[in-house]
């Protein structure tokens, strides 16, 4: 007999599914003027609106083959990473969270940082709406956990360096938007784990950093490519929220504890 759980985390994969496939069309409709409750999702392409069987997270497009039914043209590969994404943080989150108001706040939570790590991926700027929403979802947390002076400390300390940073370089070596997204970061996180998923951004940072480093210095630039694969050289801005939320992710999924790993690794 298959055990009831099983159910229950594919059943919150499926929600994470669900809730990736909303984010994508909002990823696409945010700060445009389309509202994302309104309005069928079309091909970008040929403007033909997308039937049920079109929009079913990860399956449609695996059985389109990435491609509009209607004109053939390719659809974005963001669609199924977020959604299985999506899913992957559905399952996890329940793993970790199963009762249902935890689970309910930790996946607002979790969506909140996809949205924030596709976002600034594709424009290079975090909106301010979203970190203030998962600011909101992360004193919901603190609170829930009852008064603790440490708690509610974590936030703004562990958002003061990238505050910092920003203040001396003007926004030039790291945006405004990184340290108001830390701040929620460190609520949710505490100081202990969240100084470590702070710790793990800059290195995850720094070894993107290398990589786009050895990647350039082996590029050969031809009449028709000028750029790096993905867009980026070392002259690029580089979005610093996606290795803060990599960071986060590590901390909390995989319990990682660079205060307990590193004095390890010198015994």
């Amino acid at each position: 007999m298959i055990d009831p759980q099983v159910f229950l985390v594919v059943g919150a994969g499926l929600l994470g599914a669900i809730l990736g496939s909303f984010l994508n069309a909002l990823l696409f409709r945010y700060n445009t003027g389309r509202s994302v409750l309104r309005g069928r999702s079309q091909c970008m392409h040929c403007g033909h609106a997308l039937g049920t069987l079109d929009l079913v997270p990860i399956i449609s497009y695996l059985a389109l083959r990435g491609r509009c039914r209607h004109c053939g043209c390719k659809f974005s590969v963001q669609y199924p990473l977020v959604e299985a994404t999506g899913a992957a943080l559905g399952a996890l989150v329940y793993l970790q969270h199963p009762e249902p108001a935890a689970f309910a706040l930790w996946l607002a939570v979790w969506m909140t940082l996809l949205f924030i790590f596709v976002y600034d991926l594709r424009h290079k700027i975090i909106p301010w709406s979203a970190s203030g929403l998962l600011a909101i979802l992360a004193l919901v947390h603190v609170c829930l956990l009852g008064f603790d002076f440490w708690n509610f400390a974590a936030g703004p300390l562990l958002a003061l360096p990238l505050f910092l940073i920003s203040a001396v370089s003007g926004g030039r070596w790291m945006g405004w938007g990184d340290s108001a997204l830390e701040l929620g970061l460190g609520w949710l996180l505490g100081i202990t784990a969240g100084l470590t998923a702070l710790v793990l951004a800059f290195w995850i940072g720094a070894a993107v950093g290398i990589g786009l480093i050895l990647i350039e210095r082996g590029f050969t630039p031809t009449p028709t490519s000028k750029k790096l694969v993905w867009g980026y050289t070392m002259k690029s801005e580089v979005p610093f929220a996606p290795f803060l939320i990599a960071g986060a992710a590590l901390a909390l999924f995989l319990d990682v504890d660079i205060f307990q790993t590193l004095p390890a690794l010198f015994v």
